[in-house]
């Protein structure tokens, strides 16, 4: 099953991300690689991603609690290396009656995640990245595409539990290629009056970045189990990449948020922004594209009906 669900990246995307990133290396083959991107990405230092940075760690100092957070990255961690048994599964046969009944595969995957995930909510952390991050402006997305290179989350520790080339620079892409769709995601401030529902109940930005993110795996038991004969190979491809990448941003964000309680940081001021506005956007691009691509079921993309 491996290869099947990996994200498509074509030469001319990594051209097109080399360029993004003014990055002129490129492989033997031509093809610029994760690798070449990130040893031609210098660490440089950047004064605005650093004083955020230092805000952030000074805003939660003494309120996060580490060993909460290690707990749940790895779980998550485990669960990411076997996470391509869920994807050979496929549709698993339901156990029982209603909710009751549907298997939960990729509960599972997330199950760890909800311990580092409420303490998070419990201390405001969410409240403090939206005080002390911008919204998704394009330089706000090229510094943080910088940063993600030169920190080791996508390099070597997504690698460490089963992200290979191919995944990282696809989770790269989302954070580079998606300026606009990211800039939609505005600050809860900046909701424009007049929409159909109560701001006063809408979280803030990076909550529902991840909160999100988190409940559309959560719910993709359900869908399979229900839709299962609408389904084919390619949407459940589809499907399990997007719930991967979802848990990639996921991770690359608590990484971020365990240095800001840990007592002696590995990262970078620089690159703890990074860390954060990373993880958040791959998580928000691979939702929507979850949403698109395996809960609507057009008939272009639904599989023959048996009637037929």
């Amino acid at each position: 099953m491996g290869e099947t669900y990996k994200p498509r990246v074509t030469a001319r995307d990594r051209e097109r991300l080399a360029a993004d990133l003014g990055t002129p290396e490129v492989s033997a083959d031509g093809e610029a690689t994760f690798a070449d991107l990130r040893a031609a990405v210098a660490a440089g230092a950047d004064p605005q991603f650093a004083s955020m940075g230092a805000a952030i760690r000074a805003d939660l100092r003494g309120q996060l609690d580490a060993e909460r957070i290690d707990e749940a990255l790895a779980g998550l961690d485990e669960q990411l290396r076997r996470a391509e048994e869920v994807r050979e599964v496929g549709v698993p046969e339901r156990v029982g009656k209603g909710d009751a009944g549907v298997p939960e595969a990729y509960r599972e995957l997330i199950a760890p995640v909800w311990e580092a995930y409420d303490h998070l909510v419990e201390v405001g952390f969410f409240e403090s990245l939206s005080s002390n991050l911008p919204a998704f402006t394009p330089e706000h997305i090229d510094g943080t595409a910088r940063g993600l290179l030169t920190a080791d989350a996508l390099a070597t520790d997504l690698a460490d539990v089963g992200f290979d080339e191919r995944e990282r620079t696809a989770l790269l892409m989302d954070v580079v290629n998606n300026d606009t769709r990211l800039s939609r995601w505005v600050p809860t401030a900046d909701i424009p009056e007049g929409v159909e529902f109560n701001v006063d109940y809408v979280p803030p930005l990076y909550h529902r970045a991840v909160g999100g993110g988190l409940l559309w795996v959560k719910s993709l038991d359900r869908h399979l189990v229900q839709k299962e004969i609408l389904l084919t190979e390619d949407v459940l491809d589809d499907a399990f990449w997007r719930a991967k990448a979802i848990l990639g941003g996921v991770a690359v964000f608590l990484r971020a948020a365990r240095d800001v309680a840990s007592d002696e940081p590995e990262q970078t001021d620089e690159q703890l922004v990074a860390g954060l506005s990373g993880g958040a956007a791959i998580t928000i691009v691979n939702q929507e594209e979850l949403m698109r691509e395996a809960y609507w079921l057009t008939e272009e993309k639904r599989a023959p009906t048996r009637a037929r």
